[in-house]
């Protein structure tokens, strides 16, 4: 989509985003404390985390079977819709509004996407932009909250399951996030976050098909609820694991993220990652704005209403510089369920 009255294309990544020049890991080890340093690392499994999983996924398997064998076909498009729901309110949500400041949102959106957020229970918005933030500065460090070079399993959803590495915990409690400490929206979710995401992610959905369309409580929980949400965490964790190893790299190919077409099909248009870290303010994470970008046309919506503005993207000019210093030559693009 061409910049319109309340599009701002900036006009020099240095102006935006300062990057950083060199070596990631000589820089993290220049600026955590001797301590953290020195103190040896051993992973440590929160088991508690691993039995919810457990019981998460298993149930969701249940859930699809379900699903194809018992539920109404009301049932289906419902929880269609709801993990479409849950994951907007990732991605632009937590993700795009809040983590990275690529556009405003006035209230009535705010209260919206707050809701969708809920519905998607991956952490409160605070917390879940102080890991995006820590990711994006210290991108494949131990800083990192969900370090690509540690593996597929963990970057995907073993960070989940085990404490956070001591250089994770210091270098995050330096992010500033005083933006979203000072939002009082912000300070209401974090305040009553688990009995609002217990209600919006499971209550909820699990009552809508049982009081509607006399779906069975046992199918609707199953299928709306564990199902849903199942599926919604592991398209949000493409975006950790998928797209940090499977791809293109047509705008910097220093880096891990990548372009891969599973996670824009899947989380709503997260999978223009090489694109994302290359221009992480930019609202339509992609060069291509509604192109297998389902999170673009919502917030675009939003803005022809008037509820969100001051959208930032990366100008055309700048995103053909980025690419021709350090993108990656199209004809050593091998993998073919890679795009961009």
């Amino acid at each position: 989509m061409p910049p319109s009255d309340n599009t701002k294309a900036i006009p020099d990544v240095q102006e935006a985003m300062p990057l950083f020049e060199g070596d990631l890991e000589k820089k993290l080890k220049e600026e955590v404390s001797v301590e953290t340093l020195n103190k040896p690392y051993k992973m440590e499994i929160v088991w508690r985390n691993v039995a919810i999983m457990l019981f998460v996924h298993a149930g969701g398997l249940y859930g699809l079977y379900l699903l194809i064998t018992q539920a109404k076909w009301q049932t289906w498009i419902s929880t269609y819709l709801w993990y479409a729901m849950s994951g907007i309110g990732i991605t632009a949500g937590a993700h795009r509004l809040w983590s990275h400041k690529s556009y405003k949102a006035k209230l009535p959106l705010q209260m919206i996407l707050l809701f969708m957020n809920c519905t998607a229970m991956q952490d409160d918005v605070i917390q879940w932009s102080r890991d995006h933030r820590v990711h994006h500065k210290w991108t494949e460090t131990d800083a990192d909250p969900y370090n690509a070079l540690r593996g597929f399993f963990f970057c995907h959803v073993g960070w989940l399951l085990c404490k956070k590495h001591p250089a994770v915990k210091e270098m995050g409690a330096k992010i500033d996030m005083s933006d979203l400490a000072n939002d009082p929206l912000l300070r209401i979710q974090r305040k009553f976050y688990k009995p609002l995401a217990l209600f919006c992610c499971f209550i909820l959905p699990t009552l809508v098909p049982v009081l509607f369309w006399g779906e069975s409580l046992w199918v609707s929980y199953f299928t709306m609820g564990l199902f849903r949400y199942a599926l919604t965490l592991n398209m949000t964790w493409t975006v950790n694991s998928l797209a940090h190893m499977f791809g293109s790299k047509p705008y910097d190919k220093h880096i891990e993220p990548t372009q891969n077409l599973t996670c824009m099909i899947g989380a709503f248009g997260e999978g223009w990652h090489n694109y994302h870290h290359s221009f992480p303010w930019d609202y339509r994470a992609s060069e291509y704005a509604w192109k297998i970008n389902a999170t673009t046309p919502f917030i675009d919506f939003f803005t022809w209403i008037g509820w969100a503005y001051d959208r930032k993207i990366a100008s055309h000019e700048m995103i053909q510089r980025k690419r021709a210093r350090t993108g990656q030559d199209p004809s050593t693009v091998k993998l073919k369920y890679v795009y961009g």
